[in-house]
């Protein structure tokens, strides 16, 4: 059998004609497809196609973008589908009225949402003694939420798993930040759980309290020093990794917010009931403050 040289064979491929490379490419992903795009310039002018970034886009992104006041601009400003796609990764889509965002994730395309602290259930939330609405210049909406004291904290969130992209893993998390008054919530773990309505749902607990966080990476001992046994503080280093890493208390996002992981759910092809997240603490009886809350994201779990 004769041998094919790897020239022949890279001569091979520019017979192929570039719509039949942009249709093969249309069948991997997004990050896949940038990569062999530096194969050579055939690979890349075929990675730029409308063909193979219509397939990336999620099959209801034109009814999608129709529920943004700003569908039209984004519209207007994208040059191609790959441009259209890089937007809505790049930056929040504000939909419903100014209730929502959806954005993109870059290497699968799938969908994450924002639900925002106007669309959540806040009990108490129409009550200014215990919730209040402002404007924050940090959030990608127009409302934020401040929690002032409440005894009973309870905020739900809801959103129809149809909207979610089929086959993933998806998380849940509360994105909140504290003001210089939080008080309640250092000691007092919060109840937080995702399921979907009607079913059982795995609950945990964690802290929304992002310094008891910090303090838990060390072991604070007493050492005695000298003839007259005087006793000083030391931060022993934790012997376990920083418990903060477990998902019980919150870190910092790349947007300046805090989050905390509510929970996960696998959403399956044709599921269509409603997926519920939950933060309660209705059982310690201590007054709680000092909460911004932003809303909650839904998107798809990192590395699944």
């Amino acid at each position: 059998m004769a041998m094919v040289s790897s020239r022949e064979e890279d001569a091979s491929l520019y017979v192929l004609p570039e719509a039949c490379i942009a249709d093969v490419l249309s069948f991997t992903c997004p990050r896949d497809a940038c990569r062999l795009s530096m194969v050579c310039s055939l690979f890349k002018a075929a990675e730029e196609s409308d063909v193979v970034w219509e397939r990336f886009l999620p099959r209801d992104y034109q009814s999608i973008i129709s529920k943004s006041d700003a569908s039209s601009m984004l519209l207007a400003s994208a040059s191609s589908k790959k441009h259209l796609y890089l937007k809505l990764c790049e930056k929040p889509l504000i939909i419903e009225g100014g209730k929502k965002s959806i954005s993109l994730e870059k290497k699968s395309g799938k969908k994450c949402y924002m639900l925002s602290a106007r669309d959540l259930i806040i009990v108490w939330g129409d009550t200014p003694t215990y919730w209040q609405w402002n404007s924050d210049p940090s959030s990608r909406f127009g409302e934020v939420a401040e929690l002032i004291s409440v005894c009973w904290l309870e905020i739900r969130g809801k959103i129809n798993a149809t909207m979610l992209s089929p086959a993933t893993l998806y998380t849940a998390c509360l994105v909140f930040r504290p003001t210089g008054g939080l008080h309640g919530l250092d000691n007092q773990p919060v109840e937080v759980g995702v399921g979907l309505v009607g079913s059982e749902c795995g609950k945990r607990n964690v802290y929304l309290d992002s310094e008891r966080g910090r303090r838990q990476q060390y072991h604070f001992v007493n050492r005695r020093i000298g003839l007259f046994n005087r006793c000083r503080i030391v931060g022993m280093p934790a012997s376990e990794p920083a418990r903060e890493n477990n998902g019980q208390y919150p870190k910092k996002r790349g947007d300046g917010w805090l989050e905390i992981e509510l929970g996960e759910f696998f959403c399956k092809e044709g599921e269509g009931r409603e997926l519920e997240m939950s933060v309660q603490e209705v059982k310690g009886g201590d007054w709680k403050g000092g909460l911004i809350v932003e809303g909650i994201e839904i998107r798809p779990k990192e590395g699944k």
